[in-house]
């Protein structure tokens, strides 16, 4: 989706600091802070970008810490125990350039995200999008 905010491509500036922030998330909170300090409001490409990054962040985070709480609790088990283990053990070996099946996910998933911001477009992420879009609706 193109921004008609006054039918503009955003700057070299705003797709740099929109893609950094979804390889190093902490870029985008430091501009925040940055933007806030100096009481300048933020455009809604780079708003939309960074607030998503920060959020995929945060989820991938809240998605490891459980299952590996959940591991931990599994271990337990004698029988689940190894099913588990042997289903982590595919997911997470290095098939290809030393990328697992789920560091190959991710990976694909940050290369969409930052093509979307080379585009100058919005980038769909299921579920996540529509979180972001309705926290920062009427600044599109």
């Amino acid at each position: 989706m193109q921004y008609s905010y006054s039918n503009k491509q955003p700057s070299v500036m705003e797709k740099l600091v929109a893609g950094l922030s979804y390889i190093f998330p902490l870029i985008g909170f430091i501009f925040i802070i940055i933007s806030a300090l100096t009481k300048r409001d933020m455009k809604p490409f780079l708003k939309y970008h960074i607030f998503q990054s920060i959020f995929i962040a945060f989820l991938i985070w809240l998605i490891v810490s459980a299952l590996g709480f959940a591991m931990h609790l599994i271990s337990y088990v004698p029988i689940v125990k190894t099913i588990v283990s042997m289903v982590t053990f595919f997911l997470n070996t290095p098939l290809f350039m030393d990328f697992s099946i789920v560091s190959l996910l991710y990976f694909l998933l940050i290369l969409y995200l930052i093509i979307g911001v080379i585009r100058g477009s919005d980038s769909y992420v299921f579920w996540v999008s529509d979180i972001i879009k309705t926290n920062l609706r009427g600044q599109f």
